[in-house]
């Protein structure tokens, strides 16, 4: 008994014990989980809150949502190696020698991406069973050029400069089969130029949060943003196959002509067409708005480079280069992302009136700026000019899909893409060429969107009067 008893005692004394250090250890465990919820509740909280706005209105089921993502990895990689090639080429040095250093990359990069830009969409048209493949490829091939960059910062090795070009080139070889893909993923009662401003604003959203971190990273080191934009740009290769294989299928689709005039059906070039079967062209409405949308992006890329080194020369009132600059970026920032999100809300009424009134209030902006030259009318045509170019954009996108077939649409834009891209490349060409006299470039600038305006305001209301083009004309 007395065995017994002391074997109770002893099993209860090591029972209370084992009880005691269980439910301390617990204890202590719980507090350390509820410690690591706590740290990451704001990571996976963003997280779910974006997964939830990019999947939402069936965006999720179609893959609509998978390909927002990716384009918002493509803006933050983007924007690294935009600020990494900023700092290098524009910032480290006074401004003639900047002149220089600029007008060497228009000369290496920018001159030949104008000779094979054009090609790009016809060579992608080759590839419509493999735009998951050529999609990562050009995030792939971003990541590697970012460390190829990385090692000429560090070094001042000339191997910048086609490394920059092949960054740019796989950049638009992406946004040209990115603008081919989206039609593929349209959910139901989803039009298409919503569905192209919400993967737009992602971009722009992505862009916005790491330009900062870019900045930050830069602070650090030369090469970290190039770091980061590694990083970045291997986690976009992954993700560009996570799209749907219906991404990758050519079902029912053939090559677009870029032509409106119908030459292409019954002129000299009827026969070499026929020995193609199914070819259609595209309509002037999608012709006429091409042109106007071309004349905005080569504004852009004239206002990008001419106010680049104006406002290092001559900053606005009481403002630094520094923060002149990004008062204007900011502004056209702001202009292109509202623009988008008006698009999103007009939907697909009247495109082509609203390309003649946007490209209208930008010349009206143009001209103003230029006759009263001051830092308020800068930055206001900065941003009339970014919404006017996202509004514009979309606009088109919205004539394409009501007036070119089904068929032929994703090379459409594969091809009208590749041409705005050539559009950005002269104005800057443009911009870099002119004297640092505001008044003057600001004129330039007008001169170029009235030259697009009124080549195109004859043809786009006549299309408007008409209610857009009639059956598909087959060649």
């Amino acid at each position: 008994m007395a065995a017994a008893r002391s074997s109770q005692g002893t099993a209860g004394v090591n029972g209370v014990k084992g009880r005691s250090r269980s439910g301390g250890s617990g204890r202590f465990g719980g507090s350390v989980r509820a410690v690591g919820r706590a740290l990451r509740l704001p990571v996976t909280g963003a997280a779910r809150g974006i997964r939830k706005a990019t999947h939402a209105h069936g965006a999720g089921e179609s893959g609509l949502g998978k390909l927002i993502e990716l384009h918002a990895v493509n803006g933050a990689g983007d924007v690294m190696i935009t600020v990494a090639l900023a700092s290098t080429v524009f910032f480290s040095v006074p401004t003639d020698e900047a002149r220089g250093r600029v007008a060497l990359y228009l000369a290496i990069t920018m001159a030949p991406f104008t000779v094979l830009a054009p090609v790009i969409g016809p060579l992608l048209d080759r590839l419509p069973h493999g735009r998951r493949a050529a999609m990562a490829g050009a995030m792939l091939a971003r990541a590697l050029l970012a460390l190829i960059i990385s090692g000429a910062v560090a070094a001042g090795g000339l191997e910048l400069y086609p490394a920059a070009l092949g960054v740019l080139v796989a950049s638009k070889a992406y946004g040209v089969v990115r603008s081919a893909v989206v039609p593929r993923l349209l959910p139901p009662r989803f039009s298409l130029v919503k569905a192209n401003s919400r993967v737009t604003l992602s971009g722009l959203l992505a862009t916005g949060v790491a330009a900062p971190i870019g900045a930050g990273l830069h602070a650090i080191g030369p090469s970290w943003t190039l770091y980061g934009a590694f990083v970045i740009f291997v986690a976009g290769t992954f993700l560009s196959f996570s799209l749907p294989p219906k991404v990758d299928s050519a079902k029912g689709e053939d090559i677009a002509l870029l032509a409106a005039d119908a030459e292409h059906l019954h002129g000299p070039h009827r026969s070499r067409t026929l020995r193609r079967p199914g070819l259609r062209t595209v309509g002037p409405a999608v012709t006429h708005a091409l042109g106007a949308n071309a004349s905005l992006r080569c504004l852009s890329g004239f206002l990008i480079f001419f106010l680049a080194f104006l406002l290092r020369e001559q900053p606005l009132a009481g403002e630094s280069a520094a923060v002149s600059l990004g008062i204007v970026g900011v502004s056209a920032g702001a202009g292109n992302a509202l623009g988008t999100a008006v698009g999103a809300w007009l939907k697909s009424r009247a495109p082509e009136v609203i390309i003649v009134t946007v490209v209208a209030m930008v010349l009206g902006a143009a001209i103003t700026a230029a006759i009263f030259f001051g830092a308020f009318l800068v930055a206001s045509l900065a941003a009339v000019a970014g919404f006017a170019q996202a509004l514009a954009k979309l606009s088109l996108d919205a004539l394409i899909q009501r007036d070119v077939p089904e068929r032929v649409r994703t090379s459409a834009f594969a091809r009208s893409e590749t041409l705005l891209q050539v559009a950005w490349v002269l104005g800057g060409a443009i911009g870099i060429a002119l004297p640092l006299n505001g008044v003057l470039g600001l004129s330039v600038g007008a001169a170029i969107v009235a030259l697009g305006w009124l080549a195109t305001l004859r043809g786009l209301l006549a299309s408007a009067r008409h209610g857009g083009a009639s059956a598909p004309r087959v060649a």
